[in-house]
């Protein structure tokens, strides 16, 4: 990616301080939605097998990772929305006089 050393140190660092900065609001929209630890958890799965797959000189198309992910966050904000709807009001069934 980058070969020069200072870039690297630098988005390491900005990464890091990213991290701890977001993290408390991570963690919070995380126990207010249990249902994302699932796909939080196959991500971070997915990430540590392309780096083992890439450490032995392997290559996975990024569109293929990315298009992954963005699916599993797709249906998971399609689950958060049902769930944060109220449900339809059905109306009493029918029974027809004698």
């Amino acid at each position: 990616m980058v070969k020069e050393i200072p870039i690297m140190i630098l988005a390491v660092i900005l990464a890091a301080i990213m991290m701890i900065f977001t993290s408390g609001w991570i963690g919070a929209f995380v126990e207010r939605h249990p249902t994302i630890k699932m796909p939080a958890l196959a991500f971070l799965l997915l990430v540590g097998f392309t780096l083992v797959v890439e450490a032995f000189h392997q290559h996975i198309p990024k569109g293929y990772i990315y298009f992954a992910m963005g699916f599993s966050v797709f249906v998971e904000m399609l689950n958060l929305r049902m769930r944060a709807a109220q449900p339809v009001a059905l109306r009493h069934p029918y029974v027809p006089e004698k």
